[in-house]
């Protein structure tokens, strides 16, 4: 329930206070007053669009501050929490109740932010809260209400939860439904490219099996071609360095003959001298590098004699082979290894879009059925739920001076489904016996679509009730003794909601339990509004104002102290 509104700077509205409260309040005032300001504050703090052009002339933001009681327990309070907001607990006649300031601030400039439970939000988080706790209807939404999706969506609600769990499963199987149609269309458009793909890969990987390198084979492949071409040349260098270490027709036997006989040499004068012991040591492993060295050398010509008899020609090739492979394709070995190895795992894949695709027709099939199952069942219970929001708004319409109006509510199932179903949903007011029923833009006067929302309205509040519901001038076009049935039915429904009536009519303002009224002033430049909450004397007063144009109107004073009487009865009874 909203308590109370704080504005500032929003439009003629310099500051003012709109205090609200459990019941009817109805609000009035002269035309350019600023009642529609009223709505639009709320509007705000419901996360509606914000525009710079609401802001008060000479002011660089409008502000909205509302403060509602709500359930503490409730989902309102979970999205609160959730947002990081806070919430003022406090006990209501043993009843635990919770505080809930909203803001809004919009600057001259357009930019706006907005608030909740103290913390700063989006106003997307303003408009959740807004739609569990507030109903807002206007000319707007009468003009809205003869659009098909918004008759759709008014017999959804009125349904339930039911329908609105079948309408969601239905959206999904939908969306479900047409990814794996484009999935079909994608596979299928781009089959020639993947057969394309498909050749380019397989002849990559039947390439590299036919020569089958490895990793660095091209590089061992030049060194052994280098070392075997050169053969000779190895032999005759190693064979002399081999002379020279061991040759016995050398003088002294070669390096190793010297060797031993430096190493003899040192031992014998390291028994005079023990000093030499250093020297002893290095003399004995030059002894043993210059014998290991050329046992080495021997080693390696005798390899040299047997290795790669008729063996150079076959690396020739090899090697040819190698670098007709890497020319070919642009890439090194190892590239064209990594390369061969992801194209394997790529043909894999291709080779299961090719089995994709039927499996893909057979689902798409089951999940058109299931698609047509569920919007089925969702056309079922539109069906039912249309007749008894009919019977129901039908019945409020007769308690609304339309006693033979009849409204229809038809659903026609079609072939194609969509996000919403496969239903066509169809409001036709028959105003009078006689006549034909006609969609509500083209056979009912503003008047009558102004009554035909308050009954849906009525209907739905039953089946999904919000605590809140304002009325922007719906009575508009309405006169008489059906302006006193409007108020009478907006003072019944408001024993179980709040309800907050922007009206020009006393006949309306007369069944209000609060009534407030905008008041206009201006020093011939400036025009400020301000709100004021009316005692029982100022609401006669505005009364008869209503009724006549003037507030000294004898007769008009009359007429509203009537009415006045009429409705307080009618709260008793």
């Amino acid at each position: 329930m909203l308590d109370d509104i704080e504005i500032r700077g929003l439009g003629v509205i310099d500051r003012a206070r709109l205090p609200l409260g459990p019941g009817f309040t109805a609000i009035t005032g002269e035309t350019g007053a600023g009642k529609t300001m009223v709505v639009t504050a709320l509007g705000l703090l419901l996360g509606g669009r914000a525009a710079g052009g609401t802001v008060r002339r000479g002011a660089d933001r409008a502000e909205v501050e509302g403060h509602l009681v709500i359930d503490p327990d409730g989902p309102v309070a979970g999205i609160v929490d959730e947002a990081g907001g806070e919430l003022d607990r406090f006990d209501d006649g043993g009843a635990e109740r919770a505080e809930l300031v909203i803001a809004r601030q919009v600057a001259a400039t357009g930019r706006s932010r907005a608030w909740l439970g103290g913390r700063s939000v989006p106003a997307g988080r303003l408009a959740e809260v807004g739609e569990r706790l507030v109903a807002v209807h206007g000319q707007s939404e009468q003009l809205r209400l003869v659009a098909e999706p918004a008759q759709r969506d008014a017999l959804d609600a009125f349904a339930g939860e039911a329908a609105a769990a079948l309408r969601d499963e239905v959206a999904e199987r939908h969306a479900a439904l047409a990814a794996k149609r484009r999935e079909l269309d994608r596979l299928r458009e781009g089959a020639d490219a993947r057969a394309a793909e498909r050749e380019e890969l397989r002849l990559l990987v039947d390439e590299v099996d036919a020569v089958a390198p490895e990793s660095g084979e091209d590089a061992a492949l030049l060194g052994r071609i280098e070392r075997l071409s050169h053969r000779e040349q190895l032999r005759a260098d190693i064979g002399g360095a081999h002379e020279l270490l061991a040759g016995e027709q050398l003088p002294g036997g070669g390096m190793r003959g010297l060797s031993r006989e430096v190493r003899a040499t040192v031992e014998r004068a390291l028994r005079h001298d023990p000093s030499l012991d250093a020297a002893a040591e290095a003399a004995i492993d030059l002894d043993y590098a210059i014998d290991e060295l050329a046992t080495q050398l021997a080693g390696y010509l005798a390899d040299l004699d047997t290795d790669g008899v008729g063996e150079l020609e076959a690396l020739d090739e090899r090697l040819a082979a190698l670098e007709q492979l890497k020319r070919a394709h642009r890439r090194d070995l190892d590239e064209l290894l990594a390369a061969a190895g992801e194209a394997g795992a790529r043909l894999l894949e291709l080779a299961g879009d090719d089995t994709r695709i039927p499996a893909l027709e057979i689902e798409i099939a089951e999940a058109a059925t299931a698609l047509a199952d569920a919007a089925d069942r969702l056309s079922a219970l539109r069906t039912a739920a249309a007749g008894r929001l009919a019977d129901e708004v039908s019945g409020e319409l007769a308690a609304l001076a339309m006693p033979d109006a009849r409204l229809d509510v038809r659903v026609t199932p079609g072939d194609e489904v969509r996000a919403h179903g496969r239903d066509r949903v169809e409001f036709l007011l028959r105003p009078h016996p006689g006549t034909d029923p006609a969609p509500l833009g083209r056979g009912a006067s503003g008047g009558e679509l102004s009554r035909v929302m308050l009954a849906l309205e009525v209907a739905l509040a039953g089946a999904n009730p919000v605590p809140t519901l304002v009325f922007d001038e719906i009575d508009a076009g309405v006169g008489g003794a059906a302006a006193l049935e409007i108020g009478a039915r907006l003072q019944r429904l408001a024993r179980t909601s709040q309800v907050i009536v922007v009206t020009h009519l006393a006949q309306v303002a007369a069944f209000a339990d609060h009534h407030l009224r905008i008041e206009k002033t201006s020093d011939g430049e400036v025009t400020a509004s301000s709100i004021v909450e009316l005692d029982a004397a100022a609401r006669v007063d505005e009364m008869t104002r209503l009724l006549s144009g003037l507030t000294d109107s004898e007769s008009g004073r009359a007429h509203a102290e009537e009415l006045l009487r009429r409705a307080a009865a009618a709260a008793t009874a």
